[in-house]
């Protein structure tokens, strides 16, 4: 019996150093966190409040309220956002995501050590979502610049910026993905890095490091159907970034190529159908008209599986490739046409530094938020048929808040809360600062009439 007790204490206690042994594996952040985190920032961005029209007539109100309705209507109250950033030089360049000081009327720049300054906006990006700000200080702690292409998925990263305005705050993850494309109206230009660190709203614009204390990528978005975080998060690679700064500090604009195609993913079924032996390539669903691939004889159907001489194995690898190429540059496309590749020439045109030449490469958008739609910003368009020049587009209902209120596709939405909605990320913002459980009314145009919805954000 004796004998049999042995065996079981060595097991037990294997059993209870086991978990000291994992948690001694893992890694030690301190450090890190101690040398990198005075280059971090927290970043307020003051924009204007937009009134919209009063829908009073104002002949209609009492004598004794018209003063009330005209202070009301003629003093919009500012609207601050918050956002965090890393300085990048010693004289005061910083990097944000665009997103965080777009249309702000004053940008300060909170520094680790309680500082605050007045930052200029030397240029923006809205396809990268980058921004590159200068504050007018000397010998301030830096970050050290890594290489997003050096990133393997499964290696620790750590996130540091101000989520929903505490400084300074500290998370870790893995690499989930490289390459990620996520569509949007601006392109997908951007192979994202996929993590599962926690992100939520103010640590937009910080950096994301690897063990090494290098920034690798700049924490951007999340998808979320609650508003908070899910366990996706989305960074903007260093290498993409860099690339825009420099441009930025060259001529204050960024320079891509543009080729004016959608497409969508190769699947098994879909490369049987087209006689290929693998699913790969990027299928041409739409050419645009007066695009460089309408002049290269591009046509719908036609698999592009190599640009510029880079293989194109997966759809999404198309945008980032066009997007680096060098505009008025002439390079090959191959396409299978008809079960044959075909080499076409082409000179690859310019993007807009806004990106409205160029809608989504890619089929689809799942960007859903907190009211429970997906929406697009208006197009030129949208703006000459319909009349107006403010608004989004919803393009799809879920199951949520806005489908309990009425909401439907092809509604336009103006104002929610009082306050108008020009963006995607405008509309987003303001959600992100609403009470759940609480009424608000939203502004519709539905069928070219205006009507006033009451939404309840769900908890």
């Amino acid at each position: 019996m004796n004998s049999l007790r042995i065996p079981i204490l060595c097991i037990i206690a294997v059993s209870l150093l086991a978990p000291g042994l994992v948690w001694g594996s893992l890694p030690d952040f301190t450090s890190l966190v101690a040398e990198s985190s005075p280059a971090v920032v927290n970043i307020t961005a003051t924009r204007e409040a937009k009134v919209p029209p009063s829908q009073f007539n104002q002949d209609e109100v009492p004598e004794m309220f018209k003063r009330f309705f005209r202070d009301y209507q003629g003093k919009p109250a500012p609207r601050p956002a918050t956002g965090s950033g890393f300085i990048i030089s010693e004289d005061g360049y910083l990097l944000t995501n665009h997103h965080v000081v777009e249309n702000a009327s004053e940008i300060v720049v909170a520094l680790s050590d309680r500082r605050e300054r007045v930052a200029s906006l030397v240029g923006a990006d809205p396809v990268s979502d980058l921004a590159l700000l200068k504050i007018d200080a000397e010998n301030l702690p830096v970050v050290e610049i890594g290489r997003s292409k050096n990133l393997k998925v499964g290696e620790w990263v750590v996130a540091i910026g101000s989520p929903f305005g505490f400084e300074l705050s500290v998370t870790a993850g893995i690499v989930s993905a490289k390459g990620r494309s996520l569509p949007d109206e601006r392109g997908n230009y951007v192979p994202f890095i996929q993590t599962d660190v926690a992100i939520n709203p103010g640590n937009s614009g910080g950096p994301l490091f690897n063990l090494a204390g290098e920034v690798v990528g700049i924490n951007s978005q999340i998808f979320t159907r609650s508003g908070g975080f899910m366990g996706l998060s989305f960074a903007i690679p260093i290498d993409v970034a860099m690339e825009v700064v420099q441009q930025l500090k060259d001529t204050g604009v960024v320079s891509r190529g543009w080729l004016g195609v959608q497409i969508q993913k190769v699947d098994r079924d879909l490369a049987e159908s087209f006689g290929l032996d693998r699913a790969a390539g990027a299928l041409v669903t739409q050419v645009f008209a007066d695009s460089p691939a309408e002049r290269a004889g591009l046509k719908e159907g036609d698999i592009i599986v190599e640009f510029a001489d880079q293989a194109v194995d997966l759809s999404s690898d198309l945008p980032h490739i066009v997007g680096r190429t060098k505009a008025e540059s002439e390079v090959h496309v191959v396409v299978v046409r008809a079960g044959d590749k075909k080499v076409l020439p082409v000179t690859v045109g310019k993007l807009d530094p806004q990106g409205q030449n160029a809608p989504s490469m890619l089929s689809g958008n799942n960007d859903v938020n907190r009211l429970g739609i997906r929406v697009r910003e208006l197009t030129k368009d949208d703006t000459t048929r319909l009349g107006i020049d403010r608004g989004v587009v919803i393009e799809d209902v879920s199951a949520g808040a806005g489908q309990n209120a009425g909401l439907q596709e092809g509604d336009i939405i103006t104002t929610v809360d009082g306050s108008w909605v020009d963006s995607q990320a405008e509309l987003d913002e303001i959600l992100e600062g609403l009470a759940n459980d609480v009424a608000i009314p939203v502004r519709i145009l539905r069928n070219g009439q205006a009507q006033f919805v009451a939404i309840k954000i769900d908890p």
